[in-house]
């Protein structure tokens, strides 16, 4: 096979970033059928222990998957070309949703149709749950720490990162399989101490920059999705709740019916979903300043989290063979799996009650929402139910879900 040029590269890339709709799974079955099937620029094997390896990354793992087969193809300058170009066209877009909805997503039509998409975006959730928790729990320790996250976070309230960081340990030492670690196989030459220390620097100049100018706010912004980025397991829906408690409840930077419909609007672009950080550092910034702020906010935002993406890539990246089948790494996987289906769980529960009832309150001495039955709406509950025969009866996509649900929630409103 012959090397793609660079020109080449571009177009392909370019070409997967504008098509990237639909969440990871739709993603990387485009590259497959781009890279593995039509260009022929990387084998079935070779795609698969990628997959395998940004499933054990934090991060988005389609976006690494796709700067993985760039330094693949053409070493770093590959690389930068395959994952700037799959988040550029998406991060464009919810540069252009955030400030419209800054300045009109309080206008009742607009928010009529925020009403269908929010109901829209319970039942995607739930499905994405569904097809996650079918692949994921295959065993009693699967389903335990499951329960044990999903209890963990809606009664307990306990941060995200530990329930990670613990459902790791427990996979490492109770699900790895029996089979022997593989010997390290460089794919090519790396010097992981130069690469860690010029991502690492790259990683950390806004904070430090930010630091010395003293601007407190952009500064909370860089450290708060920055440490997303190290704990953001399992895709976006996994660090929702976390991103919730934090950007919501600790912070007070957006409210929750605005983060409710950040995760609305990403879900309509391209790219990966976790652009909703960038959306939610807008709206935090225009709320505290305006637009110039919300622009400083959302390019704070973009750098911290896409970054380190790059980091792990080319620090791992040479060592794919040695890390996709050690035995304790997979069960570490495993272990992160199970626990994010409860943490999406979580997030279903949170979203489903936020969206169809006015009012929520606490459970009685714990910090877990509880609804108000009587400020049921009945609006939301219909178009959820609408949301339900549109995406698992009819099978439709989900552009196609949330623009019929978008009509239907003013169609309710203008009756």
């Amino acid at each position: 096979m012959t090397a793609p040029t660079l020109i080449e590269l571009c177009r392909v890339f370019a070409r997967i970033g504008v098509l990237s709709f639909g969440g990871p799974a739709a993603q990387i079955a485009l590259m497959h059928q781009t890279l593995v099937e039509e260009k022929k620029w990387l084998s079935e094997d070779s795609f698969l222990r990628a997959l395998s390896l940004c499933m054990l990354l934090p991060g988005p793992e389609a976006m690494q998957l796709a700067t993985y087969a760039g330094w693949r193809l053409d070493g770093v300058r590959g690389g930068l070309v395959a994952g700037l170009l799959f988040v550029l066209p998406g991060a464009a877009v919810i540069l252009a949703l955030a400030l419209i909805y800054a300045h009109f997503g309080q206008v009742p039509l607009v928010q009529a149709a925020f009403t269908g998409i929010k109901a829209a975006v319970i039942i995607i959730v739930l499905q994405a749950l569904l097809k996650l928790s079918r692949k994921t729990l295959t065993g009693k320790g699967a389903w335990a720490l499951a329960a044990g996250a999903f209890m963990s976070l809606y009664f307990l309230n306990i941060p995200y990162p530990l329930i990670i960081a613990t459902a790791a340990a427990v996979g490492a030492l109770t699900m790895a399989p029996a089979t022997p670690a593989a010997s390290a196989s460089h794919e090519t030459a790396t010097n992981p101490v130069l690469t860690l220390t010029l991502w690492g620097t790259l990683w950390g100049c806004p904070i430090v920059v930010l630091a010395l100018m003293d601007h407190m706010f952009l500064m909370q912004i860089a450290l708060f999705f920055s440490k997303l980025a190290v704990v953001s397991f399992g895709g976006a829906y996994a660090v929702l709740a976390y991103m919730t408690q934090t950007v919501v409840a600790e912070h007070g930077w957006i409210t929750t019916g605005q983060m409710m419909d950040a995760l609305g609007l990403a879900e309509t672009t391209p790219g990966p979903l976790i652009l909703v950080t960038q959306f939610v550092a807008m709206i935090a910034g225009f709320n505290e300043s305006g637009p110039l702020l919300a622009l400083a906010a959302g390019a704070v935002a973009l750098w911290v989290t896409f970054t380190p993406c790059f980091l792990w890539i080319f620090l791992a990246g040479p060592y794919l063979d040695a890390i996709a089948t050690r035995p304790r790494l997979s069960g570490a996987l495993s272990g992160i799996t199970a626990a994010v289906v409860g943490v999406i769980l979580n997030l279903a529960v949170w979203f489903s009650i936020h969206v169809l009832f006015g009012q929520v309150t606490t459970l009685p001495g714990l910090p877990a929402p509880a609804p108000v039955p009587t400020s049921l709406d009945i609006n939301a509950l219909a178009l959820t139910l609408l949301a339900a025969v549109v995406v698992l009866l009819l099978k439709r996509g989900i552009a196609e879900t949330l623009g019929i649900l978008a009509v239907a929630g003013l169609a309710l409103t203008l009756l």
